[in-house]
Order: C-alpha cells, then sequence, then structure tokens
C-alpha cells in the first residue's frame, strides 16, 4: 500500500461558523484534499484520468467521528491512508490532528466511475497496481 500522505491545514474564517469554531462540513473539504494528495504522491493526474480513460473517483460512505473541535487559525494535519482496495472501491483511514491531538477520524468508501455513465467501473490494471 501506498504511504500515509500528511497534509498541513491552516482554519480560515471561511472554514468556521459564527462562534469561530470548524465547521463540519469544513472537515469533508480538508479531507477531500489529502486523498486528492494521496493520489497525487502516487503520480495519478485526476483531471488527465478523466479526460483520457474517462474515470473519475467519488465518495460513496464516510463514517465520521468527531472528537474535538478545531478553531479559527488552528494548524492542522490531514492524513490519508488506504486501507483496502478492490476491483472498482478503495477504503481509506483518515485523520485530523492539531499537534498530536486527535479531533476527527474516518473511514471513507470511494469508487471508481465511469465518468459518462456514473456507474461503477473497475480500476484500470496499472492504477489497481499502484493501489495494491
Amino acid at each position: 500500500m501506498a504511504p500515509v500522505t500528511e497534509l498541513p491545514v491552516r482554519v480560515y474564517w471561511e472554514d468556521t461558523d459564527a462562534g469561530r469554531i470548524v465547521y463540519h462540513a469544513s472537515y469533508l473539504r480538508f479531507m477531500e484534499r489529502a486523498r486528492s494528495e494521496w493520489l497525487r504522491t502516487l503520480g495519478v493526474d485526476q483531471v488527465a484520468l478523466r479526460e483520457r480513460e474517462r474515470l473519475q473517483f467519488a465518495v460513496v460512505d464516510m463514517q465520521v467521528q468527531w472528537k474535538r473541535a478545531a478553531r479559527h487559525d488552528d494548524l492542522l494535519r490531514v492524513t490519508a491512508e488506504l486501507s483496502e482496495a478492490r476491483g472498482a472501491s478503495f477504503v481509506f483511514l483518515q485523520r485530523v490532528l492539531r499537534g498530536p491531538e486527535l479531533l476527527l477520524s474516518a473511514t471513507v468508501r470511494a469508487a471508481a466511475i465511469d465518468a459518462d455513465t456514473l456507474k461503477p467501473r473497475r480500476l484500470p490494471p496499472d492504477l489497481a497496481r499502484l493501489f495494491s
């Protein structure tokens, strides 16, 4: 499996609610960025993959456990680690940390889908090898 990707994320005003607490949907955006960076570390260009292979990815299931709140101006670390890969889907374990403190943990299942029909599709062999 590919190594854990770690992405630093600074919390800005736009990520928070009126109480300067990170809004729950902002964590989902942070995790999406970390998964995209994980793909980038493997040399996967998602735009080229969509154009060349007519393949893209979609989140199909997510289990999130919020443990502590992040606040405006916090510096977070968002991780993405592949834990399972199958023919057309794969599972990430993700965490959001502030220093050593765990703020959130999540299990995210994504699927490879046909860019035109939006139906599940097996990963191409070269991509499946990268994920294994």
